[in-house]
């Protein structure tokens, strides 16, 4: 069984869904393994959507173990907050001794002291080996790059940001239809809206499909390297066609 840490700040309803999602799919046996806590960078009283979520996260018995970053920040001071704050999360979750930490739309840079620690994965809206930063920055490169293939990618965290090993991806063409009268036009802003469109369907499929793997031994992270069942290093497992199947069956 592997045992799931899972970090949040719980800002939207996204948050909710993919939790549910997952836990979801660990109840139904489709995840061999369960999140033993869930940690987020707010507090209860911080905001709204995160309290809908900490509400979601009690309702399942999970624990919830959570430090506001933002009045830790202002106790500490702006000297190496940022490890001093880690440090103060690890003592928290140590306990826990999770196999796994999944950062869930969880909108803090991890330290370095914690991504050594722990086998960390992000997801990351590209392909692997495609563009940084934020998934506007990502869509809008591969428009003005022309393209022929997005994705999306599971991640190791590492103090390198969207540059860890590939854990688990998934890739689909933007060269044929609905994308090719728009690269015809030249119409970027549609082929922005429609790139988005279909990277963000397959999300939730790849994060779950990614724990079933790792949860089944078909993919592992050892020693800060990602291996397949038979323990040789891989650049990654390709989930592209069973994502693909999870999206046709949600437009069904």
């Amino acid at each position: 069984m592997l045992n799931i840490g899972w970090f949040s700040t719980g800002r939207d309803e996204a948050a909710r869904q993919l939790l549910q999602a997952v836990q979801d799919s660990s109840r139904s046996g489709d995840i061999s393994g369960e999140i033993s806590f869930v940690f987020s960078n707010r507090e209860p009283g911080e905001a709204n959507e995160s309290d809908l979520f900490f509400e979601l996260v009690q309702s399942y018995s999970i624990p919830l173990v959570y430090l506001s970053h933002n009045k830790f920040r202002s106790a500490v001071g702006e000297s190496d907050w940022r490890v001093k704050y880690g440090r103060e999360v690890n003592k928290q979750i140590e306990s826990f001794a999770p196999d796994l930490i999944v950062l869930a739309g969880y909108m803090l840079i991890v330290d370095k002291e914690l991504c050594r620690k722990y086998d960390m994965i992000n997801l990351h809206p590209a392909p692997p080996g495609g563009p940084t930063g934020s998934w506007q920055e990502v869509i809008w490169a591969l428009v003005q790059d022309r393209a022929e293939t997005a994705g999306a990618m599971m991640h190791l965290a590492t103090p390198e940001l969207d540059r860890g090993p590939v854990v688990s991806y998934c890739l689909f063409s933007i060269t044929g239809e609905p994308f090719a009268e728009y690269w015809r036009r030249d119409d970027r802003d549609m082929l922005f809206r429609l790139i988005r469109q279909h990277e963000l369907a397959r999300e939730f499929p790849l994060i779950i499909l990614t724990l079933q793997a790792v949860s089944r031994g078909d993919v592992g992270i050892k020693d800060g390297r990602v291996v397949d069942a038979r323990g040789n290093v891989i650049s990654g497992y390709d989930l592209s066609d069973r994502v693909d199947e999870e999206v046709k069956k949600s437009l069904r």
